[in-house]
């Protein structure tokens, strides 16, 4: 049974939320911004473990020169905004949502995913080597070279995505339906597409991937 049936539970987020400034001074190491929404700025050059987001709206947002790694992230929505090259490795992300965002070059490795959203997103090069993804979506995503590389999937969807010479080795396949999407030069081991819904176009593909010769 294809897993495009499984049930994302969406942030739940609170009306009249207060206006939040992020600057040098409260980017501290371990510290928390709760109910709140956080747009239109441009945050440059801040680095902090283990920063606490929780129920959260940015929005018209650019994140540029951010790491902040062990990021914790509750209840969160990005709209319109541009992640491209942020680090959030070894990140922990539950009911969060990514919709129409830039997120080129974003470091999730090692990154836990509980319930989220990529909707209309640009990740190319993304980085999720190494993280455990349960119930996620990938909804008409832009995914070219992204890394899944030892990578754990239960219950995740890719849907009209593109997968183009993405990476997928050491992560088990097994019941992802890639049918709607692009993924000629997915990089997988032969050990892994046990179990993987694609098409009979999508199959041959596979086959020519792990070296067969098809006649």
């Amino acid at each position: 049974m294809s897993d495009k049936k499984i049930k994302i539970s969406r942030p739940k987020i609170c009306n009249n939320l207060g206006i939040i400034i992020l600057s040098k001074d409260n980017i501290v190491d371990e510290c928390e911004f709760s109910f709140g929404e956080i747009t239109d700025c441009c945050l440059r050059d801040y680095k902090a473990n283990k920063v606490t987001f929780n129920q959260i709206i940015f929005k018209n947002v650019i994140f540029n020169k951010i790491i902040f790694n062990h990021i914790e992230m509750l209840d969160v929505r990005f709209e319109n905004c541009d992640l491209s090259n942020t680090d959030f490795s070894e990140a922990l992300l539950h009911r969060v949502e990514f919709i129409n965002c830039k997120i080129i070059g974003i470091n999730l490795s090692e990154a836990t995913l509980r319930n989220v959203v990529f909707q209309n997103c640009n990740a190319q090069y993304a980085l999720f080597t190494y993280s455990n993804c349960k119930q996620v979506e990938f909804l008409q995503c832009y995914l070219p070279s992204s890394d899944f590389q030892s990578s754990v999937f239960l219950k995740v969807i890719f849907n009209e995505s593109n997968l183009l010479k993405s990476q997928m080795n050491y992560t088990s396949l097994k019941g992802l339906d890639f049918t709607s999407c692009n993924i000629e030069g997915l990089g997988i081991n032969i050990e892994d597409v046990s179990g993987a819904i694609v098409t009979p176009i999508q199959a041959v593909s596979f086959s020519t991937m792990l070296g067969l010769i098809v006649k």
